[in-house]
Formats: structure tokens, C-alpha cells, sequence
């Protein structure tokens, strides 16, 4: 048999970038929710640029924390609960899921109102058929939809997320004032400035994120032909391993640059004319109708609503995976809906849930604090078990974290902790 030379051997492809980038860069996008915008929002129009560092700070310990996420998913060949479910005791497993199922279910409600609004600000109509819509349209897509579509759907969706760059260079910034800021804080120990702090972090650093980027992880390992959990075929490691790094690195890099984008917008216009007081992500795309423009305002309004449909199927699937791994359901969204109906219906009953509490006046304001106060219960204990998880032979094999990464997991768990603190120190004030 004739060999051909070796510079004549078709050596492997390099996966292109679209490839690479999967679980890490929905996790990320997903955290710019209509929720998030609000965030941000009232950060830019409350306090100009003066809190630019908390996004700097923020991304290097939602990388720690989001790579131990799917470290934990690929080596193990399963979430965070099915994890938690071997490892800790029964009680604190359900306690932590019901959490997240509750904070996760108010947060799509928000995020539903907020798309509705959003879009009535857009093109006028009934705000409650547009929840029902929206609703409808994710649940069809999550449940219907292949699965390797539908990630390439969700990896499309990140793209509105541009919306804010596109703002940011319509209104036009101070970047020298705004590097100063990013690299030089101004910390202010007022309740109000705490409060807007706390907020921003618990914003990027939620509980929902863990389960769904390690869950992801399972499946996307599911779906690759000879792909295994690593414990099993520690050969395919180190590719999965820097994989997994490119991949949250440039999602969790992405997310918050399109945060600090989303502050610099409001500080530029709102802030700049005394408007202080932003609440939901719709109000901030109405008071920038008047002071940057008609294009400024509709894009930053389409935003809301593509980021809107690329976080609830995020936030409805992280609850079903959780709840799903508790009980030892199957789950997974590349399984069919014949083959998963509890996790299904799980996610069906969060967003259907979700919406209806738009149908009983729920206050977009109030329902985003308490999601934000229990996302920050539960955010700390979830990070504490995954670093005990993931330092122990007994769960990761030999593939425990490195002592960086542990570090850098600790850190931020000290962070989210502080955090915490201050939300329940400043409650009240």
C-alpha cells in the first residue's frame, strides 16, 4: 500500500471559533438579561461612570467561577445537582434547588414584563399578549426544537447584544474619564451606592449560571460523538479543558463588556441630565428616546427584547436541570420530549408561572429585589459545595482544581459573600 508523504497527510482541523465557543458564550450573553439591564441601567444614571470598576473586577472571578461550573459538568458527566445529590445531604439539596427554582421563576417574569414593554414602547399594542407571546415562543423553541439548532439559534441571539455597542458610539462617551474610573474607584460607603454595588454583583454572578454552563457541559458531551466524561477518558482532557477556557474567558469577557457598555450609555445621557432614578430596562430605553435619539432608543429597545429570548430559556432550563438532577429524572435538552417529560414540563411550568405573575400586577421592582436577594442566598453555599466538589478525588478523579483556580473560586465566593452582607446591612436604609 502506497503511503503518501507526510507533508501531503491532511492534518486535523483546528475547530473554528463558532465551534469552540458554546456553553461559556450563551452563560455569558445570558447574564445581560433585561433583568441585568435594569442593573446596569440604574448603575450608569445613578452614578455615571464612577462604577465602571465593579465590571473590571467582576470578570476575573466570574471566569474562576464559571470554568469550575463546567470543569465540574465535563469531568463528571453530570450538573450540579446530580453532583450535589451524591455528595451533600438530602436537605441542603432541596433547599438550594427550591431557591434557584423560585429566584429563577420571578426572574422570567421580569424579564417577560420587561419584553413586553419594550416592545409597546417599539410598536404600541397589548403588553400582556405580547408576555403571553414571548412565553409561548421560548417554551415552543426549548421543547420543539433540535437541539444542535437550537444552540446555534441561541449563539445567533448573542449578536443583539451589539445593540449596546452600537449606543454607546451614537451617544458618544468620555473615554478618558471612564478609564480613569475602571482602574482608579471611587467607593463611596453610602447605603445607596452599597445597594447599587451589591446589586451589579449579584447581577453578574447568579446561581443559574453555575447550573446551566455545567449542565451544558453534559450536554454538549452527549451530543459529540465519542465524547465521555473525563473521569473515563482522561486522554481527551487537555483539548476539552482549554476548550472549556476559550469558551468562558471569551463569554464571561463578552458579558461584561456589553455591561460596561450598557452603564456607560445611561451615565452618557441620563446621568449627564439629572435623570438618577431607572428601575426597569424599559424605563431606560424611554428616557433615551428624548436625549439621544429615535435610533439610539430603538435599538437599545431591540436589545432588550433579543437578550430577553436568549435568558429564558437560560434561566427555565438551569431550574429544570436542577430540579431534574435531584430527583434523578433524565434530563436534557438534546433528549426528546417523549423521553424527558418531567424536564420538560419543568421548564413549560417556570415560564408559564413566570408570565402569569405579570398577569396579577406584579411589580417589575420588587420582583427583581427579591430575585436578587435570593440569588444572592443562594449563589454562596452553590459556590462553597462546588469548590468542595471540586477539590476532591472522590468526585473529579484526578482532574482536581489547580491551585489557582481554587484560589480564584474562593476568592470570589468571599466576594459574593461580602456582597451579601452588604445587601442585608444596606436592606432598609
Amino acid at each position: 500500500m502506497e503511503i503518501a508523504p507526510a507533508d501531503q497527510v491532511k492534518q486535523p482541523e483546528r475547530p473554528k471559533l463558532l465551534q469552540v465557543m458554546g456553553p461559556g458564550l450563551i452563560t455569558g450573553a445570558s447574564d445581560d438579561d433585561p433583568s441585568g439591564i435594569a442593573t446596569y441601567s440604574q448603575a450608569g444614571a445613578q452614578f455615571g461612570y464612577e462604577l465602571g470598576w465593579t465590571l473590571l473586577l467582576t470578570y476575573p472571578l466570574m471566569c474562576a467561577i464559571q470554568q469550575i461550573s463546567a470543569e465540574i459538568g465535563r469531568v463528571t458527566g453530570q450538573g450540579l445537582a446530580g453532583n450535589l445529590r451524591e455528595h451533600y445531604p438530602r436537605w441542603l439539596l432541596f433547599g438550594v434547588v427550591l431557591l434557584l427554582i423560585v429566584a429563577n421563576t420571578i426572574n422570567i417574569g421580569a424579564d417577560l414584563g420587561a419584553m413586553a414593554a419594550a416592545l409597546n414602547l417599539l410598536v404600541g399594542g397589548p403588553t400582556l399578549l405580547f408576555v403571553a407571546v414571548f412565553a409561548a415562543i421560548s417554551v415552543g423553541l426549548e421543547i420543539f426544537l433540535r437541539y444542535s439548532r437550537y444552540v446555534t439559534v441561541l449563539k445567533w441571539l448573542t449578536l443583539s447584544l451589539f445593540a449596546y455597542v452600537g449606543t454607546v458610539f451614537v451617544v458618544g462617551v468620555p473615554w478618558g474619564e471612564v478609564a480613569w474610573h475602571l482602574v482608579v474607584p471611587h467607593v463611596s460607603l453610602t447605603a445607596d451606592y452599597l445597594t447599587v454595588v451589591v446589586a451589579v454583583f449579584g447581577t453578574t454572578i447568579s446561581p443559574y449560571l453555575f447550573f446551566w454552563q455545567a449542565g451544558e457541559e453534559v450536554e454538549e458531551a452527549r451530543e459529540r460523538p465519542g465524547a465521555r466524561p473525563l473521569r473515563d477518558a482522561p486522554a481527551q482532557a487537555p483539548a476539552e479543558f482549554q476548550r472549556i477556557r476559550i469558551d468562558t474567558y471569551v463569554g464571561m469577557g463578552f458579558s461584561n463588556l456589553i455591561a460596561l457598555f450598557i452603564v456607560l450609555t445611561t451615565a452618557a445621557t441620563l446621568h449627564a441630565h439629572g435623570i438618577t432614578d431607572i428601575q426597569t430596562s424599559s424605563q431606560a430605553a424611554e428616557a433615551l428616546r428624548p436625549l439621544a435619539g429615535k435610533f439610539a432608543f430603538t435599538v437599545f429597545a431591540l436589545g432588550i427584547i433579543g437578550t430577553g429570548l436568549l435568558a429564558l430559556p437560560v434561566l427555565a432550563g438551569s431550574a429544570a436541570f436542577a430540579i431534574g438532577e435531584a430527583l434523578d429524572w433524565p434530563v436534557g435538552l438534546a433528549r426528546k420530549p417523549q423521553q424527558a417529560r418531567a424536564f420538560y414540563a419543568t421548564i413549560a411550568a417556570a415560564t408559564v408561572i413566570g408570565a402569569l405573575l405579570n398577569f396579577v400586577a406584579l411589580d417589575p421592582v420588587k420582583a427583581l429585589f427579591w430575585s436578587a436577594v435570593l440569588n444572592g442566598v443562594v449563589a454562596v453555599p452553590v459556590m462553597v459545595m462546588m469548590l468542595l466538589m471540586a477539590v476532591r478525588s472522590k468526585v473529579m478523579g484526578k482532574f482536581v482544581l489547580g491551585p489557582t483556580l481554587k484560589w480564584m473560586g474562593w476568592l470570589a465566593t468571599a466576594v459574593m459573600a461580602l456582597a451579601a452582607f452588604g445587601m442585608f446591612a444596606t436592606w432598609g436604609s
